[in-house]
């Protein structure tokens, strides 16, 4: 297979929504001879700050002189950029031949993978032969089903914030949630959990008193932010773990100074285990962190942020955070949300803080129709466009939007994908020009 085969069989051939299993995953891994038990996996799981917190740790091990394997998911606009190495997606030919291999051995099994254990079975292999030091390995659905928990033993398993989604496959109770994703806590393994609800607190400790795993929570942190802006938070913090007087962070949004200090605690506990980390190197990763589509701020005139918040618990963070960056400035909101998604809640939430709207629709088969999107939108007494085709959409939203103001895009990473796939075709014909 050439690359565009490798792509025409994940969309076509592979399949989503079948029933949650590991056995699948741990089948196609014994045929393929377990590559992921070579590795040295940290394991990130959570509803929203895990990619944040994996692009971090990814950073932060690389400056330390490592070769570090990180595994996300969605994409933006390329599948390879799930599959990375010291930042460097895999190539088309890699990528291809280790999906080549991947679906060969998928021939021998008495029921197919999932596009998620495809893409993972890959990523098991070409880290594996490239002899990366460490993996940061990022859940892709709740934890125990997930393909990524074949893995044995984890190095440390990381679970950020826990809040509602999915809940047609994890539960419709917190209590439920908490449950799926603390299903990555491994025996003897060291487990750091994010400070959250009470209830999901006990969960996760409970969890890892069971399986002796050394458990790790900051409940107090002492942080002093000492500037904010669009381009970074600088801050000091403060815990039972860790000291860092000065900490830049160019990740905006309030509550990516939790997730780093997560990250800055997951340093702590790996020096524990052996690992060299120096805390010039550590500050040295996080200042390079790059995470696209997440409170990305790009383009003047008017300025174009980005979000890929599309869930409840991100649209609120999102909204927690938005009047820090946009006072004065008026909000032009561009939404595109999935169907099995809280589109009501999440529309209530950010409605209030924005000018006009324009209703989109994602590429995604799971996309909530315009009409239903816009009715919503209607009620708040304020302009409300429709416009399913995301390009004209877009291009409406500069339109109407002044060049001292804001255009915001937010509700699937689908939606904040496609314009960044717009604003490189828009790149690309300028070049032309």
């Amino acid at each position: 297979m050439n690359y565009a085969d490798s792509i025409a069989y994940l969309e076509q051939e592979t399949k989503t929504g079948t029933r949650p299993t590991l056995e699948r995953m741990q089948t196609a891994m014994e045929h393929m001879g377990n590559p992921q038990n070579k590795l040295s996996c940290i394991h990130v799981a959570g509803t929203n700050g895990k990619g944040s917190a994996v692009a971090m740790l990814s950073s932060v091990l690389q400056a330390n002189g490592y070769r570090v394997g990180m595994y996300t998911s969605p994409h933006l606009l390329h599948y390879n950029e799930r599959i990375q190495i010291n930042q460097t997606p895999i190539s088309d030919t890699d990528f291809a031949r280790y999906l080549s291999h991947v679906k060969e051995c998928c021939q021998q099994m008495p029921e197919p993978l999932t596009t998620f254990e495809v893409l993972t079975a890959v990523a098991f292999l070409y880290f594996a032969d490239c002899g990366v030091d460490f993996v940061v390995l990022e859940v892709g659905l709740g934890g125990r089903y997930d393909a990524t928990n074949v893995i044995k033993q984890p190095l440390l398993s990381l679970i950020m914030s826990i809040s509602f989604d999915h809940t047609a496959i994890l539960g419709n109770t917190l209590a439920e949630i908490a449950y799926e994703k603390c299903g990555i806590i491994k025996k003897n393994c060291p487990v750091l959990f994010y400070p959250q609800q009470n209830e999901v607190y006990q969960i996760a400790k409970q969890t890892a008193s069971k399986l002796s795993a050394p458990f790790y929570c900051a409940n107090e942190s002492d942080i002093q932010i000492q500037c904010m802006d669009m381009e970074k938070t600088i801050f000091s913090v403060k815990n039972e773990c860790i000291t860092y007087p000065k900490i830049v962070l160019p990740l905006s949004g309030t509550y990516q100074i939790q997730n780093c200090i997560m990250v800055c605690n997951a340093c702590a506990i790996l020096q524990k285990q052996g690992i060299t980390l120096s805390q010039s190197a550590i500050l040295e990763g996080i200042l390079h962190t790059t995470w696209a589509g997440r409170m990305e701020f790009i383009q003047q005139k008017p300025l174009l942020l980005l979000d890929g918040a599309h869930n409840v618990d991100g649209i609120a963070k999102l909204a927690q955070t938005l009047p820090l960056y946009t006072k004065n400035k008026k909000i032009t909101l561009l939404l595109g949300i999935l169907q099995d998604k809280a589109f009501q809640t999440m529309i209530e939430t950010i409605l209030p803080l924005v000018d006009q709207t324009i209703c989109t629709e994602t590429a995604s088969h799971r996309k909530t129709d315009v009409a239903t999107l816009t009715e919503i939108a209607s009620h708040h007494q304020k302009p409300v466009f429709a416009e399913a085709d995301v390009k004209k959409a877009f291009a409406l939203a500069k339109q109407i939007t002044q060049p001292q103001d804001i255009i915001l895009c937010c509700g699937s990473l689908y939606l904040v994908g496609a314009i960044h796939e717009i604003l490189q075709q828009e790149k690309e014909q300028s070049h032309h020009d």
